[in-house]
């Protein structure tokens, strides 16, 4: 049986996107070149209620890509993949073609 995890609060379930280490014609890419903090937003939670009870949502939705810190977030393992959960407020931005 396959677990989902429905983070609480403001939470943001990301899998991270890993760069590709070498072109399709099969030249090896230097790590540096490719390193960008990214990844795709698997889940959200509904998000956090202020001092006067309000609900202020989280910032992105499921299916964004987005821009991560260097350091941060909690390592989730589900089955054999590997997930992160930050804040809504630890996400730098939203990435787009």
């Amino acid at each position: 049986m396959a677990k989902r995890l429905i983070p609480l609060l403001n939470r943001v379930l990301v899998e991270k996107i890993v760069p590709p280490s070498k072109t399709t014609a099969g030249i090896l890419l230097p790590e540096k070149t490719s390193k960008i903090n990214s990844g795709k937003v698997v889940a959200v939670g509904p998000g956090i209620v202020d001092k006067t009870g309000n609900l202020i949502p989280v910032a992105v939705k499921e299916g964004d890509t987005v821009l991560l810190p260097e350091y941060g977030g909690t390592q989730v393992k589900l089955g054999e993949k590997e997930y992160h959960l930050y804040r809504d407020d630890d996400i730098m931005g939203t990435l787009h073609d």
